[in-house]
């Protein structure tokens, strides 16, 4: 499994179209009080919204999109809600898992799964294990999911692993880390976007989005399509993103860059 280096050991490559984009899909809720609909409702358009925005995202280049789907407070909702989501989590991994295949996507699910039903993580094992050799689109769903979680579990992985650290602290870099935090054989996220009119990370790849360029909007996710993606790509490509160094420093580079391309 090949690693990426963190933004904070080196200075990744950097484009007009984000390699990788991350999703709070915030708003589902809302969406459908708003029209005087049950909830349920709401998150089922949502489930619409990112079947739009997968493709969107592959029609226009991005690599790889990272997407909040229950975090782990969402358990605290109401338990009507919480056992919907999860019985609309295994109706879409079944109706969409073929056409996802078939169309090169990669599905992984990243979180605690050992708390969902054994119905849920048998559909989700089998998802990953079919799709696993797909290189078109990589979506990565956080369910279950808390950054918090993340580094506590790559902590105790990394000291499983190597349990000579736990009496040598001093030795610990972020190279004996990364290896076990959750995706870290992805690109660090471009993009951060969230919907709903939130602005907040709320727990979401605390640890991958160090450099990562953030973008909010009032539009609740089930809106989410083409045009709003678009429009999130647009303000990003206003950024200088200079990871740590100069405007100076960036004008130079680029200026190595278009002579070593002449």
């Amino acid at each position: 499994m090949a690693l990426f280096k963190s933004s904070t050991q080196e200075v990744p490559t950097t484009g007009a179209i984000p390699k990788h984009i991350a999703i709070v899909m915030d708003g589902n809720g809302r969406w459908a009080k708003s029209r005087l609909l049950p909830r349920v409702a709401g998150h089922k358009k949502g489930v619409d919204a990112l079947r739009r925005t997968v493709q969107a995202c592959a029609e226009v280049g991005v690599e790889y999109l990272t997407v909040f789907a229950f975090s782990s407070e969402n358990w605290r909702r109401p338990a009507e809600e919480v056992s919907l989501l999860m019985k609309l989590f295994i109706r879409v991994l079944r109706k969409d898992l073929e056409s996802m295949h078939s169309e090169g996507i990669r599905l992984r699910i990243v979180g605690d799964l050992s708390a969902f039903e054994p119905e849920l993580r048998a559909a989700i094992d089998y998802a990953q294990e079919l799709t696993r050799n797909n290189t078109r689109f990589n979506l990565n769903v956080a369910a279950n999911y808390g950054g918090r979680w993340d580094i506590l579990q790559a902590t105790r992985q990394m000291l499983i692993q190597n349990p000579e650290l736990a009496q040598h602290p001093e030795q610990i870099t972020e190279a004996n880390l990364q290896p076990h935090l959750c995706l870290s054989d992805c690109p660090e996220p471009d993009l951060f976007v969230r919907t709903g009119g939130e602005q907040r990370v709320s727990n979401f790849l605390i640890w991958q989005l160090a450099y990562t360029e953030f973008y909010f909007t009032d539009r609740y996710w089930p809106d989410f399509g083409k045009p709003l993606l678009m429009e999130a790509i647009a303000s990003y490509n206003q950024r200088e993103r200079r990871f740590g160094r100069t405007s100076e420093q960036l004008g130079l580079s680029a200026q190595a860059d278009r002579a070593s391309a002449n």
